[in-house]
């Protein structure tokens, strides 16, 4: 995995002025120089769009499931009572065309294999990039797939659920998943426990909201909110 010290989670917004995962977020980040997280989902009608929920219920006020829409309708989607709309992945691309490193998270998904097939089809000329998800099937799916592609397994401290808990914090689930890093949360960084599971893998700590909350580990990369830091190590 690349070192990117400060990676801009969904851009840089502040969803007012600023909305998340917008391209004016993009715009943002890149004239910072800051490598950009972002969320892809394949529609109905197979595009990929940059949306981070399953519905459209928080940015957009609509009860509406984004994998279940066609792609017309879900960018046409106003965000936050602006001007912004939901991005089709490729406007992403041709906006940054690999000017800062890209951090792409594939949302969870029935449509694994249509999913990863479009998205490494629109990827094709693009080389400044690493997928993530929480699902180690997609993982999986991509580093059998596409062996030259650089994957890392999302793990949070707490899914909710015990047997999921208990499954997807195992060894077995790490290696299972084929993953190159690891991405996990703040509650897992301090876990020593489970810190000692990934002692073997470079790690992606999110989300950072304060910049206090960075000590600039060699071997860690920090996906953060709040931008922009401004301390000299911060690219």
């Amino acid at each position: 995995m690349k070192t990117h010290k400060i990676i801009a989670h969904r851009g840089v917004f502040d969803n007012e002025t600023i909305i998340e995962n917008s391209l004016d977020s993009f715009k943002k980040a890149i004239s910072l120089k800051y490598p950009i997280e972002f969320d892809v989902q394949l529609t109905k009608d197979n595009k990929l769009v940059v949306f981070h929920d399953d519905d459209l219920k928080r940015l957009c006020g609509r009860d509406d499931i984004v994998q279940d829409m066609d792609s017309s309708e879900v960018t046409r989607m106003k965000l936050l009572g602006t001007k912004q709309e939901i991005p089709y992945l490729k406007d992403v691309l041709e906006l940054n065309n690999d000017k800062v490193f890209m951090d792409i998270e594939i949302k969870h998904t029935k449509r694994i294999k249509d999913t990863v097939y479009y998205l490494m089809k629109e990827l094709e000329e693009y080389k400044n990039y690493v997928i993530i998800s929480f699902d180690p099937r997609i993982i999986r799916y991509i580093k059998k797939n596409y062996p030259d592609v650089e994957v890392g397994l999302l793990i949070q401290g707490d899914y909710g659920n015990i047997f999921k808990n208990f499954i997807l914090h195992r060894n077995i689930t790490l290696k299972y998943s084929l993953c190159d890093f690891v991405s996990i949360s703040k509650k897992i960084y301090n876990n020593k426990k489970m810190m000692k599971k990934l002692d073997k893998y470079p790690i992606l700590l999110w989300t950072i909201k304060n910049p206090e909350d960075i000590n600039y580990d060699d071997d860690i990369s920090y996906v953060c909110n709040n931008l922009p830091y401004t301390n000299k190590k911060d690219l």
